[in-house]
């Protein structure tokens, strides 16, 4: 094998994977290794790899022929493409070794584990052979030495302790940190729902809310329960207010409502405004939080909030044009301004001189499918949803549109279980 014979696993987080004639196919997430019943070094069984669409792979270790500081190449052959499931005897050594608790043989010293080194054999197996491991002072970790040390020389890595033992997060999460919410919340949805609770609860409200957001529907509802009733309201709150209105639209009444009670009035305001509307209407699907201006505002001014960088780029191609007040739902509705002609204008100039008033708008009871028509007609990534009495009462982005359009399993649908990656 080309390359190092000597890596520890958090080195290979997020390194591309590429074919023998060097084509992208996804990224590691993962080691896979065996665990043991007696204290030998496991052995690494592969790698997790997540492909463009989202999917994660296992590619065991004997397809790897090099691993470099800045990618990992792959033997010509077969891949399968199966979605990947861990299997009994399996331990994910980032998901789920990172904070386990051990004791250090040679002077008993409490501590967790902070990375795990893998070494190649003559036969070309990889095992893992080395541990560095944080020295535990009273409760907290972050303040002892780091050590690294043989596999045997901790003990507290059987299969069942780190199945039972509470971990902290402290070394998965600075993984996580350098990873896009929805990449974090891929990585969640596959670990065991023990490991998935621990992260949940090291995470910030913000963050936390994020990933919930890019969480399939049952991870999500699963995820909310675990937290107690005051923190699920928090990051209820944190949530943009659609997600947040579809996330409660799916728990029983008496939850939903109790959740909605504890939230800041101020905050549960626009998620009760969406839970009024049926999840497949123009409605229902809206943020009531699009970029809304004045008349008398300037094009800098506008500019200056579509840079705002928690927007959507669908959010932040278009702003709205509407009498006071600006929280929505609006004072009369009055058109909109597409960023492109935003960017041709002087920034002194106000922007009521370039409103589009002849782009239609759509009522929130508008079907899914006038919606997908709206935006297939005016060829849009946003839409205005104004009501009877011309308020504006949110925006409609084409990203919202597709999730209800695609079935569930979307991202797994139409992949042969097999591929052949060979040189050209």
């Amino acid at each position: 094998m080309a390359g190092t014979s000597r890596v520890f696993a958090a080195q290979l987080a997020g390194l591309p994977v590429f074919g023998p004639d060097g084509e992208s196919v996804g990224k590691v997430r993962d080691v896979v290794a065996g665990l043991r019943l007696d204290r030998q070094p496991p052995r690494v069984l592969g790698m997790v790899v997540e492909l463009i669409t989202r999917r994660r792979i296992f590619v065991p270790m004997l397809r790897v022929t090099s691993l470099e500081a800045n990618a990992v190449t792959l033997a010509t052959g077969m891949v399968n493409l199966r979605h990947f499931h861990q299997r009994p005897n399996e331990v994910m050594v980032l998901g789920e070794l990172l904070d386990a608790r051990v004791t250090v043989t040679s002077d008993g010293a409490s501590a967790v584990v902070v990375d795990a080194g893998m070494e190649q054999t003559r036969t070309r197996d990889w095992v893992i052979t080395k541990l560095a491991v944080r020295e535990r002072i009273g409760r907290l970790s972050r303040r002892g030495p780091i050590q690294v040390v043989p596999w045997e020389g901790v003990t507290g890595l059987g299969f069942a302790e780190i199945s039972a033992q509470p971990q902290g997060a402290q070394e998965l999460m600075a993984l996580f940190d350098t990873m896009r919410a929805v990449d974090v919340a891929s990585a969640l949805h596959e670990l065991p729902a023990k490991r998935r609770y621990e992260v949940a609860d090291a995470m910030d409200d913000e963050r936390l809310a994020d990933v919930l957001e890019e969480l399939p529907e049952e991870d999500q509802k699963d995820l909310l329960t675990h937290l107690n009733e005051d923190r699920a309201a928090d990051v209820l709150e944190a949530m943009n207010p659609d997600d947040a209105a579809d996330l409660l639209a799916e728990l029983p009444d008496f939850d939903k409502d109790r959740l909605l009670s504890l939230m800041e009035p101020e905050e549960s305001a626009p998620v009760r405004r969406l839970l009024a509307y049926s999840h497949d209407t123009a409605g229902g699907l809206m943020t009531p939080e699009p970029v809304v201006l004045t008349p008398d505002a300037t094009v800098a001014e506008a500019l200056a909030r579509v840079r705002n960088p928690d927007l959507t780029p669908a959010l932040a191609s278009m702003v709205f044009v509407a009498r006071p007040p600006q929280a929505t739902p609006t004072g009369r509705y009055l058109g909109c301004v597409h960023i492109q002609r935003l960017l041709r204008e002087a920034p002194f100039d106000l922007v009521a001189g370039m409103v589009d008033h002849h782009l239609g708008s759509l009522s929130p009871n508008a079907s899914l499918g006038e919606v997908t028509r709206y935006f297939a007609a005016y060829n849009l990534v946003v839409a205005p949803v104004v009501d009877d009495q011309e308020h504006l009462l949110g925006a409609v982005s084409v990203d919202d549109v597709l999730d209800h359009l695609l079935p569930d399993d979307w991202r797994e649908s139409g992949l042969p279980e097999t591929a052949v990656i060979s040189e050209s």
